[in-house]
């Protein structure tokens, strides 16, 4: 998941007809690595977290509802923080990838790591302090506050990652197994009362476009073999955000470049317009 969380997508820019507030100042992207991180881009990312929270922020308090399009799952980072300064939320997270287990030898990538790859362990704790601890308010979700929709493994990853850690943390997990075995509809009802029944003030909706299957969003730099229907996500989706306690939502990874004719951008866009509007 390489890329960056300071690309705000131009495919967002009408959205529902309305203008997309961007941030100004956006930093730009370095592929060079930090060892004091030891991520890409690290203190960039911290940097422009702390600012995304401040618009959430402002945004939450005006009484509205935040939607941030923008590059990769970095991005949900900022969401969590302003969460966490208003109090204790939930997250529920569609996602190709759990982006959450950690390497089996993490040396042979310090300096180079991802914040796009790793987005759900930082907001739950799991990192550099300069990532999950800004501010001194970290972790920004607890783990048994956080559901997982939309995991699916090759076999390379088990190779590389160690899942073990994921599938045995507190997260409520609705992998793709799941999906398959009991519908889409139950995952997200059961995603839905799993954070009913936590003692949170609300909760956030992430969405990495990987979630989607190949067929119908090839457009992400993991395409997913396995992924949901856009039926299935229209569905989840819409359940989801059926919660009055749903406050807002990110949408990351879908990239323009690798999409043309923009026939996955619009189908993409549908669903969350079809999912926000029900």
């Amino acid at each position: 998941m390489g890329r960056s969380p300071s690309s705000l997508a131009p495919w967002a820019a009408s959205f529902l007809g309305r203008p997309l507030h961007s941030l100004r100042r956006v930093p730009s992207h370095s592929f060079d690595g930090d060892p004091a991180t030891g991520y890409r881009n690290g203190p960039a990312i911290a940097e422009f977290s702390v600012r995304l929270a401040d618009r959430v922020g402002d945004l939450l308090d005006a009484g509205r509802f935040p939607l941030v399009p923008g590059g990769d799952c970095g991005i949900a980072l900022g969401p969590a923080l302003a969460l966490r300064r208003r109090g204790s939320y939930g997250f529920v997270y569609l996602d190709g990838n759990d982006d959450h287990s950690p390497l089996l030898d993490p040396a042979s990538r310090h300096g180079r790591f991802t914040a796009g790859g790793t987005a759900l362990a930082l907001i739950t704790g799991h990192g550099p302090a300069a990532l999950t601890g800004i501010e001194g308010l970290g972790p920004y979700v607890a783990e048994e506050h956080a559901a997982h929709i939309g995991a699916q493994y090759e076999p390379e990853d088990l190779e590389l990652f160690d899942a073990e850690r994921f599938r045995t943390s507190p997260i409520h997990r609705y992998p793709i197994e799941y999906v398959r075995e009991h519908g889409a509809t139950a995952a997200a009802a059961a995603a839905r009362r799993d954070l009913a029944a936590a003692p949170v003030e609300g909760h956030w909706v992430h969405i990495d476009a990987d979630v989607l299957d190949k067929s119908v969003m090839p457009a992400v730099d993991s395409p997913n073999p396995d992924g949901l229907s856009l039926p299935e996500f229209t569905e989840t989706l819409a359940i989801l955000l059926a919660d009055p306690r749903a406050v807002g939502m990110d949408v990351g990874i879908y990239g323009p470049e690798l999409d043309p004719s923009g026939e996955a951008g619009r189908a993409l866009t549908d669903a969350l317009v079809t999912a926000l509007t029900r």
